[in-house]
């Protein structure tokens, strides 16, 4: 009887292991036909909104291939799966958010909104293998030789001199530099000034201001208009440059201003109840008046996911995931990233109109991604759309 007890015994033992193995099989098969992309950025705190702007863009694009039934990987289709974590806009959360990521979830892309999270993940990317999206203008994230990084927006050197060109025309050849204080500000402001002054200009003031502290800029602004510049040079966070617009205008100033990219006019705009006081600035084209065929297109489908105006953020991420997935399905793998990476620049060039909101028209060498950009200005009232290769 015991004996009789133990066989059947061992062919259970037998049966319930040969289960477990076909359970385990069919699980990492399962998890072989994905393809999981990592995001690592603000999801709290005073850059949530921001940072839940960039993930929307990645969950659109995802959705939408997945509907479309996946990405098509030697004959088999992948589901395309995001996996995000909060890094509170800290570089070093980034860091950490990143190698769990990849060691744990095997991702072979991370997408980071922020220059020192891209900084942070550049230290060990190449050794870990695995391609950073890098969503930042500053062009030093492409210019340090790193073979795993995409740059997303255009570096924001391009828009100086086309903008300098316009204002020093329109207005005159005296700026006050009026922008935030934090690394970013003072990145563009190393670069622009002595652009201004090579230009011919003459750089009257430099009052940066704490844009993410201060709510009141009568000070600092009353500062920078008793040298009477011609033209402004503001930006930071869309709400405070609208403040310190709204307090030029109140204090008599009427010429024109030069924004940074960070500052957006639509979402200014609304802190200032319409274009009125943007009379004569320029700065990055806000999406919703974008009149590409492309973005039109892209608009629709946001507010119709999302019940809200698409940011560029989105956009951006979102035509990025399209063309990833698209360069893995080129490569033949969901896995190696320097295969999606070396697909990526034909890959945009394959990449549908509908699927390329911001006709990016390939990748360079260095990571860029090159474009045409359109930039905005206002004049009466209104928001009038110009590329930048048409500013001569």
């Amino acid at each position: 009887m015991a004996m009789e007890i133990l066989k059947r015994l061992g062919r259970l033992s037998a049966t319930v292991a040969m289960g477990v193995a076909v359970m385990t099989a069919a699980n990492t098969a399962a998890a072989a036909d994905v393809l999981k992309i990592g995001y690592t950025g603000p999801l709290s705190g005073g850059a949530a909104l921001y940072g839940k702007n960039a993930l929307s863009g990645l969950e659109l694009a995802a959705d939408e291939i997945n509907a479309a039934g996946g990405v098509d990987i030697k004959g088999k289709k992948h589901k395309v799966e995001i996996v995000a974590l909060d890094d509170k806009y800290s570089p070093s959360d980034a860091a950490v958010n990143a190698r769990r990521l990849v060691q744990q979830e095997r991702t072979p892309v991370v997408f980071v909104p922020h220059s020192g999270g891209a900084f942070a993940l550049q230290a060990f990317n190449e050794r870990d293998n695995f391609l950073i999206g890098a969503y930042s203008s500053v062009p030093t994230i492409t210019a340090r030789g790193n073979k795993l990084t995409l740059r997303i927006p255009p570096a924001f050197t391009g828009y100086i001199e086309p903008f300098i060109k316009v204002q020093m025309a329109k207005f005159g050849n005296k700026v006050a530099i009026a922008n935030a204080d934090h690394d970013y500000a003072k990145a563009w402001t190393k670069a622009f000034a002595p652009a201004w002054i090579n230009a011919g200009g003459e750089v009257v003031a430099n009052n940066p201001m704490s844009y993410n502290k201060d709510a009141d800029f009568f000070s600092g602004v009353s500062k920078v208009l008793a040298a009477k510049p011609d033209v402004l040079f503001i930006g930071g966070a869309s709400e405070p440059t609208a403040l310190v617009v709204k307090q030029a205008r109140e204090l008599g100033f009427k010429g024109g201003f030069i924004m940074m990219d960070q500052a957006k006019m639509d979402e200014m705009a609304k802190v200032l109840g319409g274009l009125e006081l943007l009379e004569g600035a320029i700065g990055t084209l806000p999406l919703v008046a974008d009149e590409r065929p492309g973005a039109k297109v892209f608009v629709e489908k946001y507010r119709k996911a999302f019940q809200k105006d698409p940011t560029s953020e989105a956009s951006l991420h979102y035509l990025t995931l399209h063309a990833i997935a698209l360069a893995a399905q080129m490569a033949g793998t969901a896995t190696d990233a320097q295969a999606i990476r070396a697909n990526m620049d034909q890959a945009f060039k394959k990449l549908p109109a509908d699927f390329n909101p911001n006709e990016i028209s390939g990748v360079g060498a260095d990571g860029g991604f090159i474009a045409n950009t359109p930039v905005g200005i206002v004049e009466n009232g209104k928001i009038r759309q110009t590329r930048l290769s048409d500013i001569k």
